[in-house]
């Protein structure tokens, strides 16, 4: 059995992977843990993204659950904060939901 990647390079990992998503594209906590390198590191990369410092210029909005939900309950700053840069980037969300199928981030997609 292998040892895990020290925390800095692991980190640093789900912060380029991050830096990546382009505007008006989402992608889920596992999918961010695989771009990463992390395979199944989801519950590692929310507590990862929840330190990031006030005012980080990471798009940290764009990470949302799995069945599209944005992680931030609606009615914390934070969430609202989420929501109103999600509509910002033209992501719109239905019944506080974000279509998957349509705005997920597919980086094979993105390669001309």
């Amino acid at each position: 059995m292998s040892a895990s990647p020290p925390l800095e390079p692991r980190r640093q990992a789900v912060f380029l992977a991050l830096a990546a998503i382009p505007a008006g594209r989402v992608v889920s906590y596992g999918q961010l843990a695989e771009l990463a390198g992390l395979g199944r590191g989801a519950r590692w990369v929310g507590w990862v993204l929840g330190r990031l410092p006030e005012g980080s210029a990471l798009p940290w909005h764009r990470v949302i659950a799995a069945d599209g939900r944005p992680s931030l309950t609606r009615d914390s700053p934070s969430g609202r904060e989420q929501r109103e840069r999600l509509r910002a980037e033209g992501v719109l969300l239905h019944e506080d939901r974000v279509d998957m199928r349509r705005y997920r981030w597919n980086p094979a997609e993105s390669v001309e």
